[in-house]
């Protein structure tokens, strides 16, 4: 599938084994000064602020400003399903702890597809790969892209429902945008990044302050008999700590990006740690402050518990939290394209996917190729696809690939002791971990045997694949062919040049 050759196209065309690329340089009257050279390479632009900044922008999507009443419903009562919150939010700073370890002992990008490759070998990681491409990914990208779509036109249409195709439409615009800005520069997907996240938080503590304050002005007849357990069952909690763990779900995206992260050694563990305090700090008193303000049957009643909120507590003023829903979407939608885009970088780099996918645009210093790669199947899951249905497989292949990430951390200890790691976290933290995440997996089967049994067969595909593309040497000489022609093509559209090593 790599299909690596160190062909050159010349007369005019880009030259696929040239690692540099001279650029001009002008005085202020334009006058040419001479010739630098300048290395094609991703560089190291996501500081500490950076990086809090793509797992925040990334967790904080639209889940906990629309429905968090599924944790609700499940946990049986307010009290229960605060606790299930900050469950959750232990349970995922122990994945990303786990994370932070690996992060720091292999500095490669690629997050779960690096480490599973790591630990286990190519077929693994391949199959991870494969089910991330066709399956995982796309899916995820679809369904948060239809939420930004859906909130930005909803100030347009509150007397009425908005139309399907225009939610589509206005869908498509914003993936697009997405893709041509994290094309374009990684500083400014950065920094855009930053002014998200900032917007996300705005829109949290506009939810958070006046709860809290008619909470200290002695609201709190919701809050009474806070921990009923009359109507909690001990077969809901596991679905009530699946709910919130999806709520969580993003906090292993900066290990994605580890090759552009400055003084990763220090920046992962610390950026993971504080994004954890902040969005576990966040979760609990947006729900603490529903619970002020709406009954538990309130909020068991709402479709969309933000704005049902802002309508009972700031009036004309609820508007605006569509509009904060929809920025909090395009923040995940332009903090995962940032970071897959790298995974899809590593993987060709490794030799799995074909080579252009490693190539940095010769100007603009973007992995372009690896960006682009999503863009095709998730427009044609917008449009023609029944995007819900997809969303437990989806789940269930997520979490048994963390799990197997996790369970090559506890491997890794006892086949490379000697590994470097700067950053170690105790070994209990990952069993714990690892456990749940496979538990969640068993519980999905359970729950939904169609649709996670379509998810394990889509994954298995996977094997097939890797021997057919990867594996065999002697692949059909027309297969040969078409990915050489591929990879020459794209090089020379997308202007596009292997990078520095």
């Amino acid at each position: 599938m790599n299909g690596r050759s160190s062909s050159t196209c010349k007369d005019g065309k880009v030259e696929s084994n040239r690692l540099e690329v001279s650029q001009n340089e002008k005085d202020p009257d334009g006058s040419l000064l001479g010739k630098t050279k300048k290395k094609v390479e991703l560089g190291k632009k996501v500081t500490l602020l950076r990086g809090i900044s793509i797992i925040i922008g990334i967790i904080i999507g639209a889940g906990i400003f629309i429905s968090p009443k599924g944790i609700l419903k499940h946990s049986g009562s307010v009290g229960m399903s605060l606790i299930v919150w900050i469950g959750c939010g232990v349970l995922s700073l122990f994945g990303a702890l786990s994370y932070a370890e690996l992060g720091t002992c292999i500095k490669k990008s690629g997050g779960h597809y690096t480490y599973i490759l790591e630990a286990f070998g190519p077929q693994v990681a391949f199959v991870r790969l494969w089910a991330d491409l066709i399956a995982i990914r796309p899916t995820a990208m679809a369904v948060i892209s239809l939420a930004f779509g859906q909130y930005i036109l909803e100030p347009l249409f509150m007397s009425c429902e908005t139309p399907t195709m225009a939610v589509k439409l206005a869908t498509a615009i914003g993936l697009t945008s997405v893709m041509y800005l994290n094309s374009m520069s990684v500083t400014w997907t950065a920094r855009i990044q930053n002014v998200l996240t900032l917007s996300k938080l705005l829109a949290i503590i506009i939810i958070i302050v006046p709860g809290l304050y008619l909470l200290f002005q002695g609201e709190t007849k919701n809050f009474k008999n806070a921990f009923d357990l009359s109507n909690m069952e001990l077969s809901g909690m596991p679905l009530a700590f699946y709910s919130g763990m999806y709520a969580y779900s993003g906090w292993f995206y900066l290990n994605f990006v580890t090759e552009e992260i400055d003084n990763p050694e220090k920046t992962v563990p610390l950026a993971i740690c504080i994004s954890m305090a902040i969005v576990t700090s966040c979760y609990v008193l947006i729900n603490i402050a529903y619970y002020t303000v709406m009954s538990a049957e309130e909020l068991l009643a709402s479709e969309a518990v933000a704005v049902t909120f802002a309508e009972k507590l700031l009036g004309n003023f609820s508007v605006a939290v569509p509009v904060f829903v929809a920025m909090s979407c395009f923040g995940s939608m332009n903090g995962s394209v940032f970071a897959l885009s790298r995974m899809f970088y590593v993987a060709s780099r490794e030799g799995q996917l074909p080579e252009v996918m490693s190539m940095i645009h010769i100007r603009r210093h973007t992995p372009l190729a690896a960006v682009l790669i999503l863009y095709p199947l998730t427009i044609l899951q917008i449009f023609v696809g029944d995007i819900y249905s997809l969303l437990n497989f989806m789940s269930f292949l997520r979490w048994l690939f963390i799990g197997v990430v996790v369970l090559g951390l506890i491997y890794l200890r006892y086949t490379k002791p000697d590994l470097p790691r700067p950053f170690k976290v105790p070994l209990f933290i990952p069993v714990v971990f690892c456990v749940t995440c496979f538990f969640m997996v068993f519980l999905s089967l359970y729950s939904d045997p169609f649709n996670t049994g379509i998810g394990f067969a889509i994954s298995l595909t996977g094997i097939p694949a890797y021997y057919v593309f990867i594996y065999f040497d002697s692949r059909p000489k027309w297969l040969q062919r078409t990915i050489d022609s591929f990879n020459r093509t794209l090089q020379i559209v997308l202007e596009v040049v292997p990078a520095d090593q």
